[in-house]
């Protein structure tokens, strides 16, 4: 699996021991935020490549960092197809793919511990959406990503 990458200047550290833990596991990963600690980048920089590559099919999920999570999550989503959430769990790196589809996982240096990043992002990428779950758990789950396709496409426009 072909996997995007990024961090700002405050995620830094945690992305590189992220990204150099997935390649161990043999995953192609594309780098496309801060690569040189002496280069800050800011975070919506970091999330808007992020996402152009995601959306553009380059890659088929992302792992986006900055110090938090909230920040690259909140510009991560602004973008059509991309549906980034902030963890700061492996249960729930695992379940954000695995329940609600996303496609990009958040997470933020000074709230997860190098380790953890690394057991979250594993989580998430080796998680498929539905997958083990019955066939009516498997339709709920399926419109509710529907519906967060029409919200998409109207633009967040209320129905009346």
């Amino acid at each position: 699996m072909k996997v995007a990458i990024a961090s700002d200047f405050s995620g830094f550290q945690l992305k590189e021991q992220v990204r150099l833990s997935l390649e161990q596991l043999g995953y192609d990963v594309q780098d496309v935020g801060q690569t040189d600690p002496q280069s800050p980048m800011l975070y919506y920089e970091a999330a808007s490549r992020l996402a152009k590559v995601i959306q553009n099919g380059d890659c088929q999920k992302g792992i986006v960092m900055c110090g938090t999570g909230a920040g690259v999550s909140l510009i991560a989503n602004r973008y059509k197809g991309v549906y980034c959430v902030a963890c700061e769990s492996v249960y729930t790196a695992e379940k954000i793919s695995l329940i609600n589809n996303a496609n990009v996982l958040a997470m933020g240096e000074k709230i997860v511990s190098y380790a953890m990043g690394c057991e979250m992002a594993a989580a998430f990428l080796n998680s498929v959406w539905c997958q083990g779950f019955e066939e009516q758990r498997k339709i709920n789950n399926e419109k509710g990503f529907e519906k967060l396709i029409a919200i998409e496409k109207s633009g967040g426009i209320a129905e009346s």
